[in-house]
């Protein structure tokens, strides 16, 4: 993963979701984001805990797993306020 103080939160995004155990059996959930910043805080915020194990970011040919989503959510430079309740699992 790029260090987040190279990483640009204003590129557009594309996130896959897929749920937890047993997700093979369920089809996998696609949206796009203008903003890289907007897929992220989705991801976080919205998503239930299962599907953000499954949850992938793309950026052009650039692949972020959760874990690398979850770094640059709790990254200083991450643009938006962050949901008291999500950074207290951080």
């Amino acid at each position: 993963m790029r260090a987040p103080d190279e990483f640009s939160f204003d590129v557009p995004a594309e996130l896959y979701s897929t749920g937890g155990p047993g997700s093979a059996k369920r089809p996998m959930s696609y949206r796009r984001f203008d903003r890289s910043a907007e897929a992220i805080r989705f991801a976080i915020e919205q998503l239930p805990p299962l599907m953000q194990r499954g949850t992938v970011m793309e950026i052009g040919d650039v692949r972020f797993e959760f874990t690398d989503i979850r770094k640059l959510y709790d990254s200083a430079e991450y643009p938006f306020p962050r949901d008291a309740a999500d950074t207290e699992g951080a």
